[in-house]
């Protein structure tokens, strides 16, 4: 929790409680379902709620904005936004039912209103537009853009950047950049120009423009 609010201080009581919340929580689902590598667990914090937060010091998403989290897993990087940005409406989907019902407990625990769930492949999605969608570890920039930019997003923009794709990626991004069509607009951001620790030195928040 200090290292969350290292970099949020402004968090209301009940924004600490639910992210104290997180770590006992993930602990006795991860004893069922393996969401977070045993070694991984004792990093919750840094290596999962924090990065997830890095998508909040890139843009502030407005009250009533409506996000999706595509693949979200055990619920990163849509929990921790939903806790940070009571406003906003997140809607976090995967297509594997056990990590969605893992995803829709946590909700309830910490009961988040702005949160829903839902056990659905981003291609799969009906009738569904949001101002951006947010992932972290899913796919490829190439193919992310495809599930996502022509079919979810809303043609109305009501935030600085135009609404679109925001990923959080490791790993050589400067090819998956170079892999996108010609005249896609991106930006790469590396997550230590937000956080200090040694652990974000190669992650990177890459925002594509819908």
């Amino acid at each position: 929790m200090q290292l969350i609010e290292k970099y949020f201080p402004d968090l209301t009581d009940e924004q600490r409680k639910q992210f104290a919340a997180l770590d006992g929580i993930y602990r006795d689902w991860n004893a069922k379902v393996n969401l977070i590598s045993r070694k991984d667990i004792d990093h919750l914090y840094e290596h999962h709620v924090l990065h997830s937060l890095a998508i909040a010091k890139l843009v502030e998403f407005k009250p009533d904005a409506e996000i999706v989290d595509v693949g979200t897993g055990g619920g990163f990087p849509g929990i921790p936004l939903a806790i940070l940005m009571p406003a906003v409406r997140f809607h976090l989907i995967d297509s594997m039912m056990k990590k969605i019902k893992v995803v829709q407990d946590v909700i309830e625990q910490l009961g988040l209103k702005n949160a829903t769930a839902q056990q659905v492949r981003a291609e799969e999605l009906k009738n569904a537009r949001y101002d951006f969608v947010v992932t972290r570890a899913v796919a490829e920039l190439n193919q992310l853009r495809l599930w996502t930019i022509p079919r979810l997003l809303k043609t109305k923009e009501s935030h600085p950047i135009p609404n679109g794709l925001i990923a959080l990626k490791g790993g050589n991004i400067r090819e998956e950049v170079k892999s996108l069509p010609k005249g896609e607009y991106v930006e790469t951001t590396p997550v230590s120009d937000f956080f200090e620790e040694e652990y974000f030195l190669e992650k990177f928040v890459v925002y594509l423009q819908g």
